[in-house]
């Protein structure tokens, strides 16, 4: 650093951080090559081209208009309130919001990303708005957006036509203002994870055919102002455990426009996602619909809802990690130490090598499932796909998570002291947020562990193994010939190490399913990614693609996959024995 005649060393280093955040994306879509390029091979030229101006406009409107919004918004002092009666002490069980949180809703529903899933095949269209609006954090409406989804796609697999007739229109609108909006309500103080656990009872209303009265306490409630609320409850004669569950759909007003009969004890004080208001809510006779068969409820909302929210929640995770790297790659090239550029240390450039390579992976990985999802909804997938899926979908939504952590804190450690002030950037508001993604729709453990019971089970394991080696096979002869021949042998070793996981005992096959956890989702990632590098080689343009996979592959499974065995579940049964 240069010092300049009348400035000190303060106005200097000041002035380069004002650089910086000059530096900072005009349009976060239009600036994403990588992001568009996988776009441009999902959908083929002719679909990306119509897309394309859309994306372009909502990346420049985040980039100018909303992340200001939602700076903001997020401050402490405009976080929601609990306001339960109007004016004239009418109950209302309100919610407060800052007066911005409307205008960043506008842009956010009005980009269409709820609409256009009117129709099968628009997956991977909504989910990449998810990538981009995920950029400013979750922004009180990322999650509504994901439940609101989430109580689409359950209404039109399983509701009925008068609920469909009824509730779709106003959920698909793209007008803010007269949009519906969703929740989902499974987890109870005595449950969590163990949804089986759920005690909320719902009872028949005779003189209402179809109608049901709901009693109980749900624990967390996010979105607890949202118009319809899609939940579990146990009918009287519908026995234990996650079969004897149904699921209803619970309107915010009846029909006279008075409130339905819940009740809102508190807001949650969260860690992250602070602007969207969590709460603790009872029922005492609300009114609701089942939705599909009662004895089916969970069923329903599992395949309907949980895995719509672990798609759009990987979304949300990665495009925090790519705001995190645009800031820290940014600070980098202006922040200076010792008399040059940190960018130019080479423990920086590592720093930013594992950051970029984990993303871009990982989103091709995700990208791709997206697509996978828009096949099998308009039945245009192989045989493979719909058990490939399902172990691929748990898989994506617990590394992206864990990784897209790892990438923030990267970024932290760029930005160093700044990186940990929450009016410095928006890297503090993005690790707290991403805390919570993580364990939404499914904390590490129970991911993992539902993917052993689904090959177990389910046998999809052999779909997930098949699929994916036949996906490095069709790489042998082109430009990514050695990846495909590393990934082919990384699966036959994969393969082994499941077959042996089915004779151990239930405890150290629980153990070992973490680190093959990690194995399988790196290796379903890289091969989307070597896909997507021999198709940008083979193209026009100048691309460092295969060096990103090499630098990925290095990292994460160039070593082979070390599984713990029984003297370690022994000796982690020995340290936890006391305080």
């Amino acid at each position: 650093m240069t010092k300049q005649p009348g400035k000190n060393a303060a106005d200097i280093g000041r002035e380069l951080l004002v650089a910086w955040r000059q530096d900072q994306l005009d349009n976060w879509y239009e600036a994403d090559r990588d992001l568009q390029r996988i776009l441009r091979r999902l959908w083929g030229e002719e679909r990306y081209a119509l897309q394309s101006a859309a994306y372009t406009d909502f990346g420049q409107r985040l980039a100018h208009v909303v992340d200001p919004l939602v700076c903001e918004m997020e401050r402490v002092w405009n976080l929601p309130r609990l306001d339960r009666y109007d004016g004239v002490g009418t109950r209302t069980e309100g919610i407060a919001y800052d007066g911005r949180y409307d205008e960043v809703g506008r842009h956010l529903y009005g980009s269409g990303i709820i609409a256009m899933l009117r129709d099968p095949g628009n997956m991977l269209g909504s989910v990449t708005y998810g990538y981009l609006s995920n950029q400013l954090g979750e922004a009180g409406h990322n999650c509504p957006i994901v439940c609101t989804a989430g109580v689409v796609r359950a209404l039109q697999t399983a509701g009925s036509p008068e609920l469909q007739e009824r509730f779709l229109p106003g959920l698909l609108k793209a007008d803010y203002d007269q949009k519906l909006d969703g929740a989902q309500f499974l987890t109870e103080v005595q449950g969590g994870s163990d949804v089986g656990a759920n005690a909320v009872v719902a009872t028949p209303v005779p003189e209402r055919p179809g109608q049901w009265s709901i009693h109980g306490e749900k624990w967390f409630c996010s979105n607890a102002s949202a118009d319809l609320i899609l939940m579990t409850a146990r009918p009287l004669e519908g026995g234990a455990g996650t079969r004897g569950l149904g699921l209803f759909l619970v309107p915010r007003r009846l029909e006279d426009g008075s409130v339905n009969r819940f009740y809102i004890r508190r807001l949650k004080e969260k860690l992250g996602t602070r602007a969207m208001a969590s709460g603790e809510i009872d029922f005492d006779g609300c009114l609701g619909w089942n939705v599909g068969p009662v004895d089916q409820g969970f069923k329903t909302m599992f395949t309907n809802v949980i895995n719509t929210s672990r798609l759009y929640n990987a979304s949300g995770t990665l495009g925090m990690a790519r705001r995190a790297y645009t800031l820290a790659w940014t600070y980098a090239g202006r922040r200076a130490a010792f008399g040059q550029s940190i960018r130019s240390y080479p423990l920086v450039q590592e720093t930013l090598a594992d950051m970029r390579s984990e993303l871009l992976v990982l989103l091709a990985g995700h990208l791709d499932l997206a697509a996978r999802r828009d096949a099998l909804d308009l039945g245009t997938a192989g045989q493979e796909d719909a058990g490939f899926y399902r172990v691929a979908l748990n898989l994506n939504k617990y590394r992206t998570s864990v990784s897209a952590g790892e990438i923030i804190r990267s970024a932290v450690e760029i930005l160093g002291g700044n990186g940990a002030i929450e009016s410095f950037s928006a890297i503090p508001r993005l690790l707290r947020d991403n805390v919570v993604y993580e364990n939404w729709e499914g904390t590490h453990n129970t991911l993992a562990m539902q993917v052993l019971r689904d090959m177990s089970r389910l046998g999809v394991g052999q779909d997930f193994l098949s699929l994916l080696g036949a996906r490095f096979a069709a790489l042998s002869a082109g430009p990514m010939a050695s990846f495909a021949q590393r990934g082919q042998q990384a699966v036959t070793q994969l393969a082994t190490q499941l077959t042996q996981l089915g004779d151990q005992e239930p405890a150290l096959a629980s153990l070992q399913m973490r680190p093959l956890s990690d194995r399988m989702s790196w290796l379903m990632a890289a091969a989307a990614y070597a896909e997507q590098a021999e198709w940008e080689v083979k193209g026009p343009e100048d691309t460092d693609a295969p060096a990103v996979l090499a630098h990925f592959w290095r990292r994460r499974l160039a070593s082979p996959c070390v599984l713990p065995d029984g003297d370690y579940l022994s000796t982690l049964s020995g340290l936890v024995d006391s305080l």
